[in-house]
């Protein structure tokens, strides 16, 4: 029997994705079931399904590997666990299923073979060159930490789809997410929410001009970009870094081979909708390729950047997900971006487990018939936007 699916609530007026189930049990899913969730991930980014607690770290796992049976790597492979990465300390893997992370806050004991653990919620005081003071943490202010999709990018390419699973949550609690870029841009959230915004609106939100630079532009990320990245600190809003000049130089990162580098178009085609994605991990580009010349400056490409996602990450195109236990989140990890978001304290927990798996295949180019209905006569100043 066909399960339900309710289009998610959100305030904002831009959120036009992401869907709820309430009548599906994960752990007895039918091939039907799995065919009808799979196209609505596709279809609409993000699918909650809530109330189940009861799911198992080998369902979730398997789950995940069903939108891609061929391929079975956690998507970072084992670059996260280089201790000077950035996201070392966020991800603990399972012992009987590594593929699927261990992640959260505060200590946990007896979880599925880790016999103790200190989780500890990523803080956007160690990510971000401006961080909040202490006094305004005390307040219930927050920020996003990093806006980003889960993928290595070096030597594997990104996953299809991530599932995130919340078993256990802190009590509910609102804070305000300052922006702190000059905007004066702020948003209500709940304690610990997790940050969506549509790769989809990203590119349609564009003027003209952007849209076709976008697609003319390739996309270059470090190797190692983790390591990389590991002394740099980020923008306030969580989307991409302050150039200082603190990324490792080659010769401080582990031996790069030229071939896993990674380099993608900026505009990416849903395998379902057909419909176009601008999807970028700010974070750890490297350079712009503009119609096959690279930009060859750090901050004007991060820069240039900005300009492309700034718009998608407005209060009003972010949906913020207001967990509750239980709650199993699968999204099209090719078609957002998210961000952990909250200022959690010593006496808060939160048990969280996450699976993605690293594909054998690149992302979906836009083609020039995919992009031909956003020609306009615009194409001719798109030349003039000063890169």
């Amino acid at each position: 029997m066909p399960f339900t699916i309710q289009p998610l609530k959100s305030a904002q007026p831009g959120v036009d994705f992401g869907v709820s189930i309430s009548d599906l049990d994960l752990e007895n899913m039918t091939d039907a079931d799995f065919k009808q969730l799979e196209e609505a991930v596709y279809t609409h980014q993000v699918v909650v399904v809530h109330n189940q607690g009861h799911v198992q770290p080998e369902t979730q796992y398997k789950l995940t590997k069903a939108f891609e049976p061929e391929v079975d790597t956690y998507g970072h492979g084992a670059q996260h666990r280089a201790e000077q990465s950035v996201i070392a300390r966020d991800l603990s893997p399972l012992p009987a299923v590594p593929q699927v992370q261990l992640l959260g806050h505060g200590v946990v004991r007896n979880h599925y073979g880790i016999e103790e653990r200190k989780l500890t919620h990523p803080s956007h005081r160690v990510f971000h060159k401006t961080p909040l003071t202490p006094e305004e943490e005390a307040q219930d202010k927050t920020r996003f930490y990093r806006w980003h999709m889960d993928a290595a990018l070096y030597k594997l390419n990104p996953p299809k789809v991530t599932t995130l699973f919340g078993i256990k949550n802190p009590e509910p609690r609102r804070q305000t997410l300052q922006y702190d870029d000059g905007s004066g841009d702020t948003l209500d959230v709940q304690l610990g929410t997790t940050a969506f915004i549509s790769g989809q609106r990203a590119f349609e939100i564009l003027p003209p001009e952007m849209k076709e630079l976008a697609f003319r532009t390739k996309v270059k990320y470090a190797a190692h970009p983790y390591l990389w990245i590991s002394k740099a600190r980020a923008r306030s809003t969580g989307l991409g870094m302050v150039s200082e000049g603190k990324e490792l130089k080659p010769e401080e990162l582990p031996p790069i081979d030229e071939s896993a580098i990674k380099i993608y178009p900026m505009l990416w085609k849903n395998p379902v909708t057909k419909k176009i994605h601008l999807q970028v991990h700010p974070a750890a580009v490297e350079d712009l390729i503009i119609d096959g010349k690279p930009m060859g400056d750090l901050e004007k490409v991060r820069d240039l950047l900005y300009k492309f996602q700034r718009p998608a990450i407005s209060p009003e195109n972010v949906y913020t997900h207001e967990w509750q236990d239980g709650d199993f989140v699968l999204f099209h990890n090719r078609g957002v971006l998210h961000s952990v978001v909250g200022s959690l304290k010593d006496t808060d927990t939160r048990i969280f487990h996450q699976c993605n798996l690293a594909s054998a295949e690149d992302p979906i180019p836009v083609t020039e018939e995919d992009f031909a209905p956003y020609r306009t006569d615009a194409d001719v100043s798109a030349t003039a936007i000063k890169v």
